[in-house]
């Protein structure tokens, strides 16, 4: 396991993904400050998320061509930049300007990050290395948030732009320590190739990697009608003031972090990947059940909320290892479209969990996350013991 290239790109996840997130403490501050709606700062998360997807998509492309030491480099220095740049920001439509551009660079780094360190690492400890990568993320809802708005209390969020930009510099220094180490003690990731026989991205969307793109779209809407509107429906529920869903959040997040964690052993240990997937998305689909539906007290609710964030997050390495069984010559594209299809899935829970609420109740959550995972499940599961033109599964 290439560890310090694995914790760098963590880090640089949790950076990546902090930059966004973040914000959502400070959209009431945001909105009066540059003097607009507040739908309007709201917007900026999905601006944020459709930036991302195309982004990731076209690194990972370019990554597969030219390399990915620069992008793994320059896209959190330059991320760096641009939160300065948006703590400075004078209206709204430079704030615009910069959120893209920092999009741009969390697009380029995630993408570029996933394939490195699955091409860096041998493939019986893929889904670890995944799930420990991603584990960045989770951090984010654990403490990124929490920690943001404890911090912009006393500096604002522009104060919390200018600590980001620090972050972000700190995932550099890791990343070029990582980069160093991961030249000196593993194989190089990959080259350029100029041959004719080089596998192209036509070929590599077999219809077993297109269905996995299918039911990753769907697990991210899953999981983003529960990360969106879980605070919400506690707050609607449970008539609780806004600081008390702080501890329901943070389980929550721990729930995800766990089940990240033991889900990379599961990917490495359990042969049949999207086996592995389907079944934990499953049960929390059903979970999902009760947990929107039935009102049996906060702690009982806040269990609930527990159990999904784990079983969620205990299949999802199986499906990056699953996605990562493709030649390297077309990996970065891979895991670009990794990200892009998940903005995607986040869009779609934004949207959906919106009309829900509005006109049905979030009594309604469940059985729309309890359909979407059979679904997704139904979708990959048939492809579970065939061999697939690059390996197995």
């Amino acid at each position: 396991m290439p560890w310090p290239l694995v914790v760098a790109a963590a880090i640089g996840m949790f950076a990546a993904t902090s930059t966004g997130s973040t914000r959502a403490p400070f959209l009431t501050d945001m909105a009066t400050d540059l003097n607009v709606s507040l739908p309007a700062i709201a917007n900026l998360f999905g601006v944020t998320a459709t930036t991302w997807g195309i982004s990731s998509y076209l690194v990972g492309y370019a990554s597969d061509r030219i390399g990915r030491r620069v992008f793994l480099l320059a896209s959190p220095a330059l991320l760096a930049l641009t939160m300065i740049a948006a703590a400075l920001a004078g209206s709204y439509g430079m704030l615009i300007v910069f959120i893209v551009l920092a999009a741009i660079c969390c697009g380029a780094f995630t993408s570029s990050a996933m394939a490195e360190v699955s091409l860096r690492t041998n493939n019986t400890h893929q889904g670890r290395a995944l799930g420990y990568v991603m584990s960045g993320q989770s951090l984010t809802l654990l403490i990124g948030v929490p920690v943001s708005a404890w911090v912009g209390a006393k500096i604002g969020w522009r104060g919390t732009h200018f600590a980001l930009a620090g972050l972000s510099v700190f995932a550099v220094v890791c990343m070029l320590y990582a980069l160093y180490w991961a030249s000196k003690n593993t194989q190089p990731s990959s080259q350029v190739s100029k041959s004719k026989n080089a596998t192209t991205i036509k070929q590599a969307m077999t219809g077993p990697v297109v269905r996995l793109f299918i039911a990753l779209g769907i697990e991210r809407l899953c999981f983003g009608l529960a990360a969106f509107y879980y605070a919400s429906y506690l707050r609607t529920a449970y008539h609780l003031p806004v600081q008390a869903v702080a501890i329901p959040l943070a389980i929550f997040a721990v729930g995800n972090i766990v089940g990240t964690v033991l889900g990379g052993q599961l990917a490495d240990r359990f042969a049949y990947r999207r086996i592995s997937f389907s079944v934990p998305l499953v049960i929390a689909g059903f979970i999902a059940l009760p947990w929107f539906y039935w009102r049996g007290g906060l702690q009982v609710t806040i269990i609930f909320g527990f159990l999904f964030a784990f079983f969620n997050a205990l299949g999802r390495p199986s499906l990056l290892a699953a996605m990562a069984d493709v030649p390297g010559d077309v990996r970065g594209v891979i895991m670009g479209l990794n990200s892009s299809i998940a903005s995607i899935g986040w869009l779609c829970a934004a949207l959906i969990g919106g009309w829900l609420y509005a006109f049905i109740g979030f009594s309604a959550f469940g059985l729309v996350m309890a359909g979407a995972s059979i679904v997704a499940a139904m979708v990959v599961i048939p492809d579970s013991r065939l061999q697939s033109r690059f390996g197995s599964d």
